[in-house]
Formats: C-alpha cells, sequence, structure tokens
C-alpha cells in the first residue's frame, strides 16, 4: 500500500515473526514506518527485523506476561525513539469439538488471545498517552462474527478482543489519551494457522477433508476466495494512517464478506 506514507511512525508488531504479523510488519516498514517485531520466537524474530533493514529491530516479548510486556516496550521505545502504534496480532487457534474441550487448551486460547491483548492496550497506553496520539490495532477474527463449529473458544476469544477495542477506545477518549483504538477481523488466510485448521476441522469429523473444509469457507465468502496476508496488511496500515484519522473503537471485518 504504497500510497499511504507513515514515514516517522513508529511501530510494534506482536507475532511479527511469521504469518499475518510478520506481513504486517513488512507493510508498515514498506509505508516508511520504522518496526519492532515482537515475538516468542528468538531465532525466526530478528531475521525478520533485519530484513527489513535499518532502523528496525526485534524484542523477545511472551504477550500474556505483563513483565515481559514493560520491558519489550521499554526496549522497543529505546531503539524507536517513541511508540505511535502497536499491533496486537499475536494469537493461537487450538481446535476443539465443545464435547472435548481441554481446559488446559481453553486457558492457553484466553491467556494468549485475550489477556495478551489486553496487556498490549495497557502497555500501548502507558506509552503513548502522554504525547496524546497513537494507534492501537487489534486483531480479531472473521471467527468473532460466525459460528464455525471446531473453534468455540478461540471465536469467544477473538469476540472478547473486539469488547476489549471498543471499551479501550472509549477510556481512552474519556481520559484524554488521544489514542485510537480499532480491531480488525481477518478471514481465513492459508497460513501456518489457517491450514492448521483446514487440517484440524477434518481431523475431528467436521470435514472429509482439509480441502472440503477451504471449499465450505469459500462458499460461505461472496468474494469467492480466501484471504491473502497483504489483504490484512494494507489494512493495517489503513488503519495506522491519517486517512482513519477518524476510525475509532470500530471492527472492520477483512474477510471477503464471509461475516456480513
Amino acid at each position: 500500500m504504497t500510497q499511504i506514507d507513515l514515514t516517522g511512525r513508529r511501530a510494534l508488531v506482536t507475532g511479527g515473526a511469521q504469518g499475518l504479523g510478520e506481513g504486517m510488519a513488512r507493510a508498515l516498514a514498506a509505508a516508511g514506518a520504522r518496526v519492532v517485531v515482537a515475538d516468542l520466537q528468538d531465532d525466526l524474530g530478528p531475521k525478520v527485523a533485519e530484513s527489513l533493514g535499518d532502523g528496525h529491530g526485534f524484542v523477545h516479548l511472551d504477550v500474556t506476561d505483563d513483565d515481559s510486556w514493560g520491558a519489550a516496550v521499554g526496549r522497543a521505545t529505546g531503539i524507536l525513539g517513541g511508540l505511535d502504534i502497536v499491533v496486537n496480532n499475536a494469537g493461537v487457534e487450538i481446535t476443539s469439538l465443545i464435547v472435548d474441550l481441554d481446559p488446559a487448551a481453553v486457558r492457553k486460547q484466553l491467556e494468549v488471545n485475550l489477556l495478551g491483548t489486553a496487556l498490549g492496550i495497557k502497555h500501548a497506553f502507558r506509552a503513548m498517552r502522554e504525547q496524546k496520539s497513537g494507534v492501537v490495532i487489534n486483531v480479531a477474527s472473521v471467527a468473532a462474527t460466525i459460528a464455525f463449529p471446531g473453534i468455540a473458544v478461540y471465536s469467544a476469544t477473538k469476540s472478547g478482543v473486539d469488547r476489549l477495542t471498543r471499551v479501550a477506545a472509549m477510556e481512552s477518549g474519556k481520559l484524554g489519551y488521544g489514542v485510537r483504538v480499532n480491531c480488525l477481523y481477518p478471514g481465513l488466510v492459508p497460513t501456518a494457522m489457517g491450514a492448521g485448521l483446514a487440517n484440524d476441522v477434518a481431523r475431528i469429523g467436521l470435514f472429509g477433508s482439509p480441502e472440503e473444509a477451504v471449499g465450505a469457507v469459500v462458499e460461505l465468502t461472496p468474494s469467492g476466495r480466501l484471504g491473502e496476508v497483504a489483504d490484512m496488511a494494507d489494512a493495517v496500515v489503513f488503519l495506522a494512517s491519517d486517512a482513519a484519522r477518524f476510525i475509532n473503537g470500530a471492527g472492520l471485518p477483512v474477510d471477503g464478506g464471509m461475516g456480513m
């Protein structure tokens, strides 16, 4: 999305070592922002940051840990000289029928997807409120708006991300922080997570094969295809830009119409 200029903006992207997060980090950098990739993957993350060029960086981050957030944001602001954009992208999906739910898997999704996003908003606000400007973009999912079998807990956590987004935007406004908070609802993208979901819903008997599961998703999508990483990354660049300056507390579907 080269027509949007984010030169001078400073961004942190969680889960930026691969998949959607990597694509978002690359798109922000291509638009002119300096980017810190934040991830648990200390092998992949630095390589992504290095490939972005000079002025970018990597920080280790466990999004479920408050102290890790504090340290990561401190290091990121040291690298960048401040912080203007936080993309709370890190997430996990563990497929299961409700009758087979594993409490440990439920807790993991709650902690990464919901607690991780809440802590990301907390530390973004603390880093940005004095400058009275900034943008937080939370990554929810089309799963927050549809009833797709096998992903009940994931869907619930992503619905929670939507509510967190809206309340956070209101708090920011009421307290005069000047930070916009929005979220996007990606459709299914054939990243490692998306491919894993197709395999998993077939494995537990909801579809005859992964290909059948993908076909069902496409059938539900008016645009007639799966999403691409670039579709989601371009939406993040837009929400981070001044072109979205009066968009606040909103959820942007980037799902080809699947969740309408």
